[in-house]
């Protein structure tokens, strides 16, 4: 076993190691606080990994099908939930870069024009401009832990829009061999609908020949609309599938029609799929690194909560000129300059702040209970699917042999009914037998295809770290906490 702890960010800049430092002033010890989880060394369920895993950025390509590696693509670039967290990502960045300004003095400018009188006096002008200038001094580390809690938040956003990513590939090729599997199933019942055919014509003239009793034909007759039922019901789903196809490409339902007519077959599930180690597993998603920039944006917060109470030192200064007329402004004009500090504290707050703590510690610990949930479902879902990727290939195997035998009983009773020596119940039972084993195993070899889907969404696989954008890149560099991102 080993043991797996957040990855805490490597500063910057000094403002940001000040920053980390005041976050991470409660987490000295990690592991006595309960933020390390067991992971076992090797996944239970499969032969040890590979010393290198694949790369898992864009593994639907390991399936060797240009339809599949398109819809993802286009689902990448259009799909509503992958753009509505983008949005997202960006808003947190905006919202980020709000707290870094206030670490920095604020100065703004005005300007002024006059004209008054007094009684029976000339009229006289006056006018003025100015700067003013304020600057809240971070002496505790205050302003510099919430910027480092709504960095971290902004992190958390990022990762979001890469778990969305995982989600959208895996749903769209999910989608995509359900489609596949029905053409494939429809398919299927339209040649058992033929063979059944056949055989209910053929037992029409054996009955209108007196060779076959009036049973025989209304059986046969029962079994042939009983598998065209089936036609309808597979065409619906086939359709529905397409739509939801088209909608998760940000489409209209009715937009793949034509594009995905074609009946293609299943694609071939990748062979030789190294694993990532289960520590590896964990630091590769993003939902359990979102998690983890969530807990150090619970920490940063509760560090600035606790300066709350410390004294805060203000500067201000101002310089302004004045003149009676607009060109003197600059020749002449009389000169107010001013300078000031102030330092305030509280004094009494009735246990606002002491109850702001409280309330900040308990939404730490629901971090840190997130984190670990997040890190125990990663382990179950890659478990569950190595579970089910072998339980699914046995019966594959099984499912293969018996639709085989199924194919060979057809036939043979078909014969010994031509022949006489069995009756028509048989013959019915031998294609209902068949019908079914060849549906059975269409289904079962989509469900490969779908166990290898859902470990490669349990595996994190499905995103690609992306460059800072250029806007704004410059003006966050003096304090990103974790450059090595």
């Amino acid at each position: 076993m080993v043991t797996f702890t957040p990855r805490f960010s490597t500063p910057a800049s000094a403002l940001a190691a000040a920053a980390l430092l005041a976050a991470c002033s409660h987490t000295t010890d990690l592991a006595q606080q309960g933020l390390d989880v067991a992971v076992p060394e090797q996944w239970s369920s499969t032969a040890p990994a590979a010393a290198q895993a694949q790369d898992l950025s864009h593994w639907w390509q390991q399936f060797g099908d240009a339809q599949l590696s398109e819809l993802i693509a286009q689902a990448q670039q259009a799909n509503t939930t992958v753009l509505s967290a983008r949005a997202a990502m960006e808003q947190a960045r905006a919202l980020s870069d709000v707290q870094r300004a206030g670490l920095w003095p604020s100065v703004g400018a005005s300007a002024g024009a006059r004209r008054s009188q007094q009684g029976t006096d000339d009229a006289s002008n006056s006018y003025n401009v100015g700067l003013d200038a304020s600057w809240e001094l971070d002496l505790w580390g205050k302003r510099s832990n919430t910027v480092s809690a709504s960095w971290q938040s902004y992190l958390a956003s990022r990762e979001n829009l890469y778990a969305a990513h995982v989600s959208l590939a895996s749903e769209v090729a999910l989608q995509y061999i359900q489609l596949r599997s029905l053409q494939q199933r429809l398919a299927i019942a339209e040649q058992n609908l033929a063979l059944q055919a056949e055989t209910e014509q053929m037992t029409r003239w054996r009955v209108q020949a007196g060779l076959a009793a009036a049973l025989d034909g209304e059986q046969a007759r029962q079994a042939l609309a009983q598998t065209s039922a089936q036609i309808p019901a597979l065409q619906t789903s086939l359709a529905q599938t397409r739509h939801a196809l088209a909608v998760l490409t940000g489409q209209t339902p009715e937009a793949l029609q034509e594009r995905l007519a074609q009946a293609e077959p299943l694609p071939t599930p990748p062979q030789g799929l190294a694993l990532l180690l289960p520590a590896d597993t964990l630091r590769q998603r993003p939902d359990v690194r979102a998690q983890e920039h969530r807990m150090q944006a619970a920490l940063a917060n509760l560090s600035a909560q606790e300066r709350a109470n410390f004294p805060t030192l203000r500067l201000s200064g101002s310089l302004g000129v004045s003149a009676l007329t607009l060109g003197a402004l600059t020749n002449g004009a009389s000169v107010a300059r001013s300078i000031a500090a102030s330092l305030a504290a509280p004094l009494f707050d009735a246990g606002a702040n002491r109850a702001q703590i409280s309330a900040q510690k308990s939404a730490v610990e629901q971090a840190r209970q997130a984190w670990r949930a997040s890190v125990l479902t990663a382990l179950q879902e890659v478990e569950d699917a190595l579970v089910q990727l072998q339980g699914d290939q046995e019966r594959l195997l099984h499912l293969s042999t018996a639709a085989e035998a199924a194919a060979n009983a057809q036939l043979l009773a078909q014969q010994r009914y031509e022949s006489g020596l069995v009756d028509f119940r048989t013959v019915l039972d031998s294609q209902r037998t068949l019908l079914s084993s060849q549906d059975s195993l269409a289904s079962a070899q989509a469900a490969i295809n779908n166990d290898y889907i859902r470990l490669f969404k349990a595996l994190g696989g499905g995103w690609q770290a992306e460059p800072e954008h250029a806007a704004g890149q410059t003006a966050t560099a003096a304090y990103r906490p974790d450059a090595s991102e």
